[in-house]
């Protein structure tokens, strides 16, 4: 019995920590996890490519959760492999939880799609992983946004408190860069406090996002938890004569503007001369897949 799945990353429109709504995008990087389960073997043991001392405690429990809620307690194991740079704001778990989670239910031959009559709609599919997230303790909100963009595509506004999708839609740029500098940052390990002080222009953001803008929510959201989590807000300021929208991506430390290529190309000149990596890549109309 085995299943292979893959799950794009995403970037921020809205920052859920300081309101618990919060928007996202799907983003063109894969993770891919293969899962196999075997009914006589106990337990579920996780390995991460190129990270051997990787913690795999979310997509194990992810195996878990399917497991507990579809099959019938089968055991076995889940590999993952991902192009989404870890602990760096562009939604690396929630991809890996994604992946992992569609990889098991393909394993026990239930499918998956955004259509009531499937076995397992996606939105359910997503809700799992998120709940495995939060088990596995690597968010702090639970990150349905985050998520639900992965899974399904596109831009989604959500509610967090609830896993409570507000508005789902087609990307709103084509095209995507990312700064990713050497630091790295752990959402679980964010000041909360810090971002619930700028609630006023989380909110702003959310009331833009829910109304489609979805470019002018991500500039506002940067700016403000760029300031909240001392992440400076330079990159941002340089990248916004040429794009429609830039932010701080999930708590950091990742940049990530939108819009046209051409004008992107002349963002990532300016961005190549910080340290770090550039990247320049495409928003994503279809989340999650098997293969």
């Amino acid at each position: 019995m085995e299943g292979r799945a893959a799950a794009p990353g995403a970037g921020t429109v809205v920052n859920a920590l300081a309101t618990g709504r919060g928007a996202a995008f799907a983003l063109d990087l894969e993770t891919t996890a293969t899962v196999t389960l075997d009914p006589d073997a106990e337990g579920v043991t996780g390995t991460i490519a190129g990270a051997p001392d990787g913690d795999t405690t979310l997509i194990e429990r992810c195996v878990e959760r399917v497991v507990d809620r579809y099959g019938t307690g089968e055991g076995g194991t889940v590999e993952t492999e991902s192009e989404v740079p870890t602990a760096a704001g562009l939604k690396s778990s929630s991809a890996a939880a994604n992946a992992t989670v569609v990889a098991t239910l393909s394993a026990l031959g239930l499918e998956v799609a955004n259509d009531p009559d499937a076995d397992v709609t996606k939105t359910e599919a997503c809700r799992v992983g998120v709940r495995a997230a939060r088990d596995a303790g690597v968010t702090v909100t639970g990150a349905f946004d985050d998520a639900s963009a992965s899974m399904l595509g596109g831009v989604t506004v959500t509610d967090n408190h609830e896993d409570e999708l507000l508005a789902s839609d087609d990307p709103f740029a084509e095209h995507a860069l990312v700064w990713t500098p050497p630091d790295r940052a752990y959402s679980a390990d964010a000041d909360v406090s810090a971002c619930e002080r700028v609630a006023p222009m989380a909110a702003l953001a959310t009331e833009l996002a829910l109304e489609g803008d979805y470019a002018r929510a991500m500039t506002v959201n940067g700016l403000a938890f760029s300031a909240a989590l001392g992440f400076p807000t330079d990159p941002a300021v340089e990248a916004m004569a040429d794009c429609d929208g830039v932010s701080l991506s999930g708590t950091g430390p990742s940049v990530v503007a939108v819009g046209d290529r051409e004008a992107l190309t002349a963002v990532r000149e300016r961005w190549a001369a910080r340290d770090g990596e550039t990247r320049l890549t495409r928003t994503r109309e279809t989340g999650a897949r098997v293969l």
